[in-house]
């Protein structure tokens, strides 16, 4: 089984994808073992508490130091014995201790086409924004690996969501979070796939 563990800070649907695609059998050979947030009131926590996930806070409030703060997630996720991390509304960049102790183990979710619109202070509705100004005609999703950059590391998936005419960056994001929450599932199914392959 790999073992999954998700870092998040907000409402967590896309940890609600893994949830139900875990416990709908759509997802084979994986548990999520572990909830990290980096926020006290993020409704994930109380995601992870109706599904029997162990979750911790690990943010800024309780480890002000961001060195303390990596050591105590990686502290988690050694404890959990976790295989996979997953990024799922992460608002935090990792530090390179903890991509390195994971190197090839860490994805994220990123509500663009990556390379368009993503990097530093493309996030949220920030994204949405960003691709209405640009008037393109297509947006989407993407989930990659995690590297030292900001949304760098290599592709696993990506879909287009068609930009319609008149759409607000929240009409936008919702179509957006819809894909997101097929192509994160689709993801981890392509994770094990490759762990069985070796």
């Amino acid at each position: 089984m790999l073992r999954i563990s998700v870092l998040v800070s907000g409402g967590g649907t896309n940890l609600q994808a893994i949830i139900d695609g875990i416990e709908s059998g759509s997802i084979q050979g994986a548990e999520l073992v572990r909830v990290i947030s980096s926020n006290p009131e993020a409704y994930s926590l109380e995601r992870a508490r109706k599904h029997q996930i162990p979750s911790v806070v690990i943010g800024k409030m309780n480890y002000p130091d961001r060195r303390e703060r990596t050591k105590a997630i990686l502290s988690a996720l050694e404890e959990a014995q976790t295989d996979l991390v997953i990024l799922a509304g992460y608002m935090s960049i990792l530090e390179p201790d903890l991509i390195e102790a994971y190197r090839g183990r860490i994805i994220n979710i990123h509500p663009s086409l990556i390379p368009q619109f993503c990097g530093t202070g493309f996030y949220g509705k920030h994204v949405h924004e960003a691709v209405l100004s640009a008037g393109v005609l297509e947006s989407g999703a993407t989930v990659h690996y995690v590297d030292e950059g900001v949304d760098t590391g290599p592709i696993i998936i990506q879909e287009k969501v068609s930009v319609l005419e008149g759409d607000s960056p929240e009409a936008l994001a919702a179509r957006v979070l819809e894909t997101e929450h097929k192509i994160l599932q689709e993801a981890v199914k392509i994770v094990i796939a490759s762990k069985r392959q070796r």
